[in-house]
């Protein structure tokens, strides 16, 4: 987790008090950090993929980058307007990410579906997380934002899923 409380934070009419929003900035980073680096996950298995279906597969890999690169401005934002300032660069983002690192050799279209899978299950274990933590701390906007975007990524851990599950 990133240093609290190294950061000043800018002044801001927002109602929540300092204390308060040092907090909720401090665990947005941690996501912004996430988000990013998900992001460039799916990224990487876009660019890298091979084998049956590769089309289809490689399209959705695709839409799922653009989905996270959603979920980090809908974070950085919230994260700035609380008076943060968004650390997103990809050397901060490697830092403070909840997520383990992706693996550079895969190639294979099971394998990528596989480990995105186990990033965007352990990405969504940890938004459920920031979300009691948001909710028990009074911040019920930053709670909201949470759950909006841990139900996006329970969504997209069920397309991935979809192609390894059998019924």
């Amino acid at each position: 987790m990133a240093k609290q409380g190294k950061t000043p934070i800018h002044p801001t009419k927002n109602t929540l008090n300092e204390n308060l929003r040092r907090s909720m900035i401090e665990l947005l980073q941690v996501h912004l950090a996430s988000a990013i680096d998900l992001s460039y996950q799916a990224k990487q298995a876009h660019w890298n993929v091979k084998g049956h279906n590769f089309y289809g597969t490689h399209l959705l890999f695709d839409k799922l980058h653009e989905e996270a690169e959603e979920y980090v401005d809908t974070i950085a934002e919230r994260l700035t307007a609380l008076g943060g300032q968004a650390r997103g660069t990809v050397q901060a983002s490697a830092e403070a990410t909840v997520l383990d690192p992706y693996p550079l050799d895969l190639v294979d279209l099971m394998g990528h579906i596989k480990r995105l899978a186990d990033s965007y299950a352990k990405w969504g274990g940890a938004l459920k997380d920031a979300v009691k933590e948001s909710d028990e701390a009074g911040d019920d906007l930053t709670a909201d934002l949470f759950t909006e975007v841990g139900r996006g990524i329970d969504k997209s851990l069920y397309f991935l899923e979809s192609h390894f599950q059998h019924a």
